[in-house]
């Protein structure tokens, strides 16, 4: 299936339309059920790391910094198994990744999109 991956915030309403729905995400969404989220995959290892994303949290002011630390996570090989699985989702069904960042343009979803692309 060609066409880019969507983002969805963990709390917006579960739709058909969202296809297979992928937690990327480190901490479960704070509120949400396992029932409410619907999710057909936890991409866990694709998030960062927790050092990282607490780095984020102290250094918003410096996001490209950020984006090149995720970049060199996300070659690990762990990080790479879990990229290829989403990959493969991608191949025959619409997927959206569910996240609960407020800003998501600011997070690690815009970089691990990039990643997800680049391995097309």
């Amino acid at each position: 299936m060609s066409g880019d991956y969507r983002v969805k915030r963990a709390y917006d309403a579960v739709s058909e339309a969202d296809g297979k729905r992928v937690l990327v995400d480190r901490l479960w969404p704070r509120g949400v059920s396992r029932e409410e989220a619907e999710l057909d995959l936890w991409a866990k290892d694709a998030t960062p790391s927790n050092d990282l994303r607490k780095w984020l949290h102290a250094n918003r002011d410096e996001y490209a910094e950020f984006v090149a630390r995720y970049d060199v996570e996300l070659e690990g090989a762990a990080q790479q198994a879990v990229l290829a699985e989403v990959r493969r989702l991608h191949d025959t069904h619409t997927v959206t990744l569910i996240t609960a960042a407020k800003d998501v343009d600011h997070s690690h979803v815009p970089v691990l999109i990039k990643h997800l692309e680049e391995g097309a």
